[in-house]
């Protein structure tokens, strides 16, 4: 039986107005029309300037910097909907913020991750929609469905044209412990073998690379992760590889987040290619010659396609 609604409407908040636009595109519809601007005070409005009634509404909105903005800005959207009397509201989070406070890491933290999966549910959201969130148990934070679309396959097929058959050439190598299975399942992809770094972190946003397990001399190494803040672990990484004999190091990861000294230390480190998605916008002001940058809107897309038409999601890339 169907839930859903009578049409497909796309939505844009003001943080990634460029993958919502693709994601129309790609579904052959308008972006639907909406504002989302704030009072002289600081507080958003937000205004939609066609009917909902009856629709399936998804609302494409990274909570990305300004984060707190962006966030409150797709709770009003949800909300807007709602009392609008939308058929069903997906929110479709290319990145979600706040998903590193996911537990906690000593005595009295927050675990910032389910208040906000909570507010997008008090909000009145029936579904989300995200891509590689940090911890995969976010989405029990949730008493709604999420669908957990992921980006190594994007990242994977544009280091397939690029390897070609050289596979023996080339090495895929995990930043952490926490990210080998990513890159063991990147790897299967390639057909490339695997290295790890063994790394001990003695503070927030600072790493020291300690060991390298497995062989990365005379190849090629392709550096993964989901995503890059202040780019002190991939560079690090990517500084240890070299110092361990490989001739290049390529990195690929879903999110540019590219906070604070990020662009610096990317511009100035051993890295020749920086593959990214556009689930983070990057400005103008911080584009590198070596950033490569891959849409995600057809895979949104095709996921939002199948959403209406009560279809498997977890296919999509398979």
């Amino acid at each position: 039986m169907n839930f859903h609604g009578k049409d497909i409407k796309i939505f844009a908040g003001n943080s990634n107005p460029t993958v919502a636009q693709g994601i129309a595109g790609c579904l052959g519809l308008p972006l639907g029309k909406s504002s989302c601007n704030k009072f002289s005070d600081g507080e958003i409005a937000v205004s939609l300037h066609e009917s909902v009634r009856g629709s399936e509404c998804f609302i494409v909105q990274s909570t990305c910097t300004p984060v707190n903005d962006n966030l409150m800005e797709m709770l009003i959207m949800i909300d807007a909907m709602k009392r609008a009397s939308a058929a069903r509201i997906t929110a479709v989070i290319p990145y979600f913020g706040y998903a590193r406070q996911d537990r906690k890491a000593k005595a009295r933290d927050p675990i910032s991750a389910k208040l906000c999966a909570d507010l997008i549910t008090a909000a009145g959201a029936d579904r989300v929609l995200t891509m590689d969130l940090h911890a995969n148990q976010i989405q029990g934070f949730f008493n709604i469905p999420v669908d957990h679309l992921v980006g190594a396959p994007m990242l994977a097929n544009h280091m397939k044209k690029k390897i070609g058959k050289n596979t023996d050439d080339y090495v895929v190598v995990s930043p952490d412990l926490g990210s080998v299975t990513r890159a063991r399942n990147f790897a299967a992809k390639l057909g490339c073998p695997i290295a790890i770094i063994d790394k001990r972190r003695p503070k927030a946003n600072v790493s020291e690379v300690m060991n390298i397990i497995g062989d990365v001399a005379g190849k090629k190494a392709i550096l993964l992760d989901d995503m890059i803040d202040t780019a002190g672990t991939l560079c690090n990484a990517a500084k240890a590889i070299v110092d361990a004999g490989s001739t290049e190091v390529i990195a690929c990861a879903t999110h540019a987040v590219l906070s604070g000294p990020a662009i610096e230390r990317i511009d100035q480190s051993v890295i020749k290619e920086l593959v990214l998605l556009d689930t983070v916008p990057i400005p103008e002001d911080k584009m590198l010659d070596k950033f490569t940058i891959l849409p995600v809107a057809p895979v949104f897309a095709d996921a939002i396609e199948r959403i209406y038409a009560d279809k498997p999601v977890s296919t999509i890339g398979q």
